[in-house]
């Protein structure tokens, strides 16, 4: 399963920015897909996932700022980020996970190849 992303930019404090992923490949269903952001010599964190009943989770750095939505019939889910902090400058990597044929059915956890978000006055 491959992740396209879009979105990232550069935007002042207090500005909104949405980033968008788009999952595709063969036959494979997602049971979650979300983002997450990672800053040099830090860990990855969670930023939103979107499960398949429809369960939003949030990181604490995030809630009631980001908003997570997800599109099943099209494979996609975006984040729309508003009030940016300086802290939530990273880069945002997308990422789902689920059952793919390849060629049985087996687990993934496919991860895009990140989009920079920096926020700076």
């Amino acid at each position: 399963v491959q992740l396209e992303e879009s979105g990232g930019g550069l935007v002042q404090p207090g500005e909104s920015l949405t980033l968008s992923c788009a999952a595709s490949g063969g036959t494979f269903s997602i049971n979650e897909m979300g983002w997450y952001r990672q800053t040099p010599g830090k860990e990855r964190e969670l930023v939103a996932i979107r499960t398949n009943g429809g369960h939003a989770v949030y990181g604490d750095s995030v809630k009631g700022r980001f908003t997570i939505s997800r599109v099943d019939a099209m494979n996609t889910v975006s984040v729309e980020m508003s009030n940016l902090k300086l802290e939530d400058t990273a880069v945002y990597y997308c990422n789902a996970r689920g059952y793919e044929v390849d060629p049985h059915w087996k687990t993934y956890d496919s991860w895009g190849q990140g989009t920079q978000v920096t926020v700076s006055s």
